[in-house]
């Protein structure tokens, strides 16, 4: 009987062992999309960054033709100042250079700052860059080593069945199938428990004296009577 008890503990641990093979597989997916995903995000804020850029140099440009612009209409109205005729109309004029020299002088303030902005945005795109190129290298290290550790879960899958095959046979049929109804029964937890210092390690409950005593003799499946697992004794630490 101890020899039985041994094989279902050994069974026990094959499908155990199984569960969270294939709990840690079907997890692979999302983590390779989380890592996907985290590179993805860092591309759109570089390429949102980029496009800041792009418009503060579009803009950049607007300002400089605007100031060639009045450059040019300041060269005609100085033109015409040497053909005025009048002091009327020579005051016009140069309150129209004035006014040209204003717009000007604003727009080369703007010139100034947007200047500033493009600096900043090109440290910050330099930056995210860099770090982009970190963030990529890791996340293809880490796709790579997960992928290499779901083939060797894979791996070890197929010889756990190998395996669960070959200790199921072992068992005697009557045993494996009160093995397998405690299993339907509760999906995920034991079916087979140690009892050790007359505590079931199953529900953490005391067994009665006496079924703590034929435990010793080991001829015969037992079941606590609380939790109405496969139990089976262990020496006191």
């Amino acid at each position: 009987m101890r020899e039985q008890i041994e094989v279902l503990v050994k069974l026990q641990q094959i499908e155990t062992e199984t569960v969270q093979i294939k709990s840690a597989l079907n997890d692979v997916s999302q983590r390779l999309e989380d890592l996907d995903s985290g590179v993805k995000i860092f591309e759109q804020t570089i390429e949102a960054q980029e496009r800041i850029i792009n418009d503060l140099k579009k803009q950049y440009r607007d300002y400089e033709s605007n100031v060639q612009l009045n450059l040019e209409k300041e060269q005609k109205i100085q033109a015409k100042l040497r053909s005025v005729k009048n002091n009327k109309e020579y005051q016009a004029l140069l309150k129209e250079i004035e006014d040209v020299r204003g717009k000007n002088s604003e727009i080369e303030d703007k010139m100034i700052e947007f200047l500033d902005r493009m600096d900043i945005t090109e440290t910050i795109i330099a930056t995210k860059k860099d770090e982009y190129i970190n963030i990529f290298e890791r996340a293809k290290s880490e796709k790579e080593s997960i992928k290499q550790n779901a083939e060797a879960s894979e791996k070890r899958l197929a010889e756990l069945d190998m395996e669960s095959a070959e200790v199921s046979g072992l068992v005697d049929p009557k045993f494996l199938k009160r093995y397998l109804i405690i299993k339907e029964q509760d999906p995920g937890e034991l079916a087979v428990v140690p009892v050790k210092d007359a505590v079931c390690h199953g529900c953490n409950v005391n067994i009665p004296p006496q079924l703590y005593n034929e435990l010793f003799r080991c001829d015969s499946l037992r079941f606590c009577p609380n939790c109405q697992r496969i139990i089976y004794y262990i020496k006191p630490s």
